[in-house]
Order: C-alpha cells, then sequence, then structure tokens
C-alpha cells in the first residue's frame, strides 16, 4: 500500500468523527460536509511523515477550515445587517460536574445559541467541552493564550446553558413536578412524593404510588434537574460523566411513570443540559 492509499484508509476511519465536529461548530449538515472535504483536499497534498497524532492533527485541519467558514459567515451577517449586539457582562462559575454534562449538549441547545457565539467562542466550546482537545492546542488555531481560550468556552458554556434554561420546556408545568420530586426525594418527604405520583405510578418494577413513593425517600441526592433531548428529566452521574436518566411521564398533573436508563452508549446519544434550580435562578 502507498501512502496516500494508506493516508486515504486512514482520513476515511477518522471521517465520522470530523464530521460530527464540523457539524457542531457549524450547525448544518451541508456546510460540515464542505469543511470535511475541504480537509481531506488539504490532507492529500500535504507532507504527514511528521505528524505524530494523526487523528488530532485532522481535528485541527478540519477546526481551522471551521473557523474561516464561521468568520466568512459572520462578516457576511454584519456586513448586511450590522453588527451583533454587545455581550453579557454576567460572570456564573461553573461545577466540574455541571461542565461534564454540558460537554454533551451541543445537539439542540447549541443549535439554538449558534448565533449569538462569536466563532472563537464557538469553537474552543465545542472542541474542549465535546471532543476534549486541550485549551492550549485550540489557542494555536485561534493565536490567543490558553487562558484567553478557557475564557472564551466558559463564555459560550454560559450562553448554551442559558438558552436551555429559557426554553418552553424548561420553564413548563413538567419541569416543576420533576424538580419538586427531587427534591422531595433527597429530603426523603414521603407525603410530598405521594401527592406528586399517580396513584398507579410505576418505576422500574415497582408498581403503585405507595411503593414508588418508598423506593424515592431519600434517594436521589446526586440527580440534577436537566432536559434531556428538550425535556424536564433529571441526571445522575459518576466521576463527571452522566451515568444514569430518569425520565418521568406525567399525565393530568401527576408522575405516572418514571424510567431509569444507564446504558453508556444511549447515554452518550442523549442532548443532555444541566438546569439550575428555581432557587439558584433567583439569587
Amino acid at each position: 500500500m502507498d501512502e496516500q492509499d494508506w493516508l486515504s484508509e486512514r482520513f476515511a476511519e477518522q471521517r465520522s468523527h470530523l464530521h460530527a465536529a464540523a457539524y457542531r461548530m457549524l450547525g448544518s449538515p451541508g456546510a460540515a460536509e464542505d469543511a470535511v472535504q475541504e480537509a481531506w483536499l488539504r490532507v492529500s497534498r500535504a507532507d504527514t511523515g511528521q505528524v505524530e497524532n494523526l487523528a488530532g492533527w485532522l481535528t485541527t485541519i478540519v477546526a481551522r477550515i471551521c473557523l474561516n467558514m464561521l468568520e466568512a459567515r459572520r462578516a457576511r451577517r454584519e456586513d448586511s445587517a450590522g453588527a451583533l449586539p454587545p455581550e453579557p457582562d454576567g460572570l456564573h462559575t461553573a461545577s466540574p460536574e455541571d461542565e461534564a454534562l454540558l460537554a454533551d449538549s451541543v445537539g439542540v441547545a447549541l443549535l439554538v445559541v449558534l448565533d449569538t457565539l462569536t466563532p472563537a467562542e464557538r469553537l474552543a466550546f465545542v472542541l474542549h467541552d465535546v471532543f476534549g482537545v486541550s485549551f492550549a492546542e485550540i489557542g494555536t488555531i485561534l493565536g490567543r493564550s490558553s487562558a484567553a481560550t478557557r475564557q472564551l468556552a466558559s463564555r459560550a458554556r454560559r450562553r448554551v446553558q442559558g438558552a436551555a434554561g429559557a426554553t418552553d420546556a424548561a420553564r413548563s408545568a413538567k419541569r416543576d413536578l420533576v424538580e419538586a420530586f427531587l427534591a422531595a426525594s433527597r429530603g426523603g418527604d414521603f407525603e410530598t412524593l405521594l401527592e406528586l405520583l399517580d396513584p398507579n405510578a410505576v418505576a422500574l418494577e415497582i408498581h403503585g404510588a405507595h411503593a414508588v413513593a418508598a423506593f424515592f425517600a431519600g434517594r436521589a441526592q446526586a440527580a440534577r434537574l436537566a432536559l434531556v433531548d428538550g425535556v424536564p428529566a433529571a441526571v445522575w452521574w459518576h466521576r463527571g460523566r452522566a451515568k444514569a436518566v430518569i425520565m418521568f411521564t406525567v399525565s393530568a398533573g401527576k408522575i405516572t411513570t418514571i424510567t431509569v436508563d444507564t446504558e453508556p452508549h444511549r447515554l452518550h446519544d442523549l442532548d443532555i443540559v444541566l438546569l439550575p434550580a428555581e432557587n439558584q435562578e433567583r439569587r
């Protein structure tokens, strides 16, 4: 096998990953495919003899192409519509657990705020929070320091979280019901749990409101309110990774079914965004 054939095979192996990265940065499958195609044209003409980490090198190439495309898109938009509104001044410090869950949140949530992020913010957030690229490497692409790149990602992360919290689902009656259930579960409040459950509620293999309330009383200590594929739910994690998703079916203002999914492959494909508790939002 000659070098070109070898390179073509390696690129094909990385293509799905590269397309996923480009899609999350550009927000369009068609634009992502264009970026990947352009990346192959550049790679096929490059000298790869000194490349030690081919996957990282390919990701960097795609990132640079996406950055150019985003900057060109932004320039066209500003020419036709004027400058974008200024960034908010408020700061929020996310915990490591929050950041880990937000790393999985770039489906619907990122697309909602896509046009409010600068190209540099979008690149820093997606590459670091989703694909684990170091701030030093991202800084090289952007021509900025690691510290500055970290700030870009942090600012983008806040906007993603804020957009998710502003959706109708995040402010719905179901969100209130799920949050009340989690609070009662943590506090061991059996009577409140009973009030929130339908008399014939089912959870796991447990049937009936009394049995379900008894099972959840005192539990859910690590569960956090979240949007999961745009629906209010709860997420539990261990060592910074989502380990379980708790989904609720609601009818006539009562919880009828509670399901728990712990399958890693399914969890990985879910769009998960943490939501702050109502009392946190009022601070």
